[in-house]
């Protein structure tokens, strides 16, 4: 049976969590007492800045998502999946909401187990690019306008299951990951048409082709900073790990290898690989088991940055070396040493 990467620490937070409104907390709150590093080599200190005060930025999230940060207007958007809504946090104001509902309205979302919006990244023409679970698209929504075209929802006439999350390469190629994680039943549901749990390429054009089609619960996905490599983590209890795959120049995509077995880094407070962050280094930061799991470009993990639960994503911001993680039920920041991918 699949266990849910999103299973609660115990009930008794579940039910705090469910009764918690989202919040900013107000100035002056201590640092988080979650917050936490575990160095399983020294490397780990050149990488992540220990001294730093941590900040928590918002909580009462049934499960946050989807961090992506906006350089022109300082704002992070981040998601609230099974909530269906999505928010924008800024220092100047704190946590708002954003778009709600996120994803599908609810008179369309039957047979939806997760009708929300999931990842979350900003273009580089601007626009906040949405994997929207309900909708099973890929959205565009120009932040100017407040409006929402779909890119894409189909592949050779089959609607996706429910796309996860998403990077964009320089010329403009977008990957993405459409795992089945919206749609009751998983892998069960009647509403799923795809036979498998597949890696799409979307080019600027509107070509879709699928590029991975052998990985049973694709999640995160992000480039390398020469992006040669494409990783994609996989949130499968008996098989957790991360594949890297070999970018060809004509489009394609290598076989792929398994760069990093997350087994070992399991955590008892739960979670599966799940979203990445990469910075310029080359250092892929994996949000998943106990907080993000740091690992450097050989595939070695250097530590962990322990939020005490399962999280579900990363993302770089603010003047490039602040990590914004989204940990279950809040959303919490941290100080790197190494600079993230972007434009900040």
């Amino acid at each position: 049976m699949l266990v849910s990467r999103r299973t609660m620490v115990n009930s008794g937070l579940a039910m705090a969590v469910a009764a918690c409104a989202p919040r900013t907390p107000a100035a002056g709150d201590e640092p988080i007492a979650e917050i936490g590093y575990e160095p399983f080599a020294s490397e780990f200190g050149d990488v992540v800045d220990r001294t730093s005060q941590t900040r928590l930025l918002s909580t009462g999230h049934w499960w946050a998502e989807g961090p992506a940060w906006d350089r022109e207007r300082q704002r992070l958007y981040f998601t609230d999946v099974p909530r269906n809504v999505a928010y924008s946090w800024s220092a100047a104001e704190g946590d708002q909401t954003f778009l709600s509902p996120s994803g599908a309205k609810p008179e369309d979302a039957e047979g939806m187990r997760e009708p929300g919006a999931n990842g979350l990244l900003l273009s580089r023409n601007g626009h906040l690019l949405i994997c929207n679970h309900g909708k099973r698209a890929i959205e565009a929504r120009d932040l100017e306008a407040g409006q929402s075209n779909i890119l894409v929802d189909r592949f050779e006439g089959q609607r996706f299951n429910s796309p996860n999350d998403i990077v964009e390469a320089g010329d403009g190629v977008i990957y993405f990951t459409d795992p089945p994680y919206g749609l009751e039943g998983l892998n069960d549901s009647p509403l799923k048409q795809m036979s498998v749990n597949g890696v799409y390429r979307l080019t600027p054009t509107g070509a879709v082709t699928r590029v991975v089609d052998d990985m049973t619960f694709p999640n995160g996905v992000v480039l390398s900073p020469d992006e040669r490599w494409l990783y994609v983590s996989q949130s499968d209890p008996d098989a957790p790990l991360v594949r890297r795959f070999d970018l060809m120049s004509d489009g394609g995509i290598g076989e792929g290898e398994i760069w990093f077995d997350a087994q070992p880094f399991m955590h008892e407070v739960g979670g599966l690989p799940d979203g990445m962050a990469v910075a310029q280094s080359g250092h892929v930061f994996l949000a998943g088991p106990g907080g993000v799991l740091v690992i450097d470009s050989s595939g070695q993990c250097l530590g962990r940055i322990f939020t005490g639960r399962p999280s579900a994503n990363c993302a770089f911001g603010e003047d490039g070396r602040t990590l914004f993680i989204t940990a279950q039920d809040r959303v919490v920041a941290v100080r790197t040493q190494v600079a993230g991918l972007g434009q900040f």
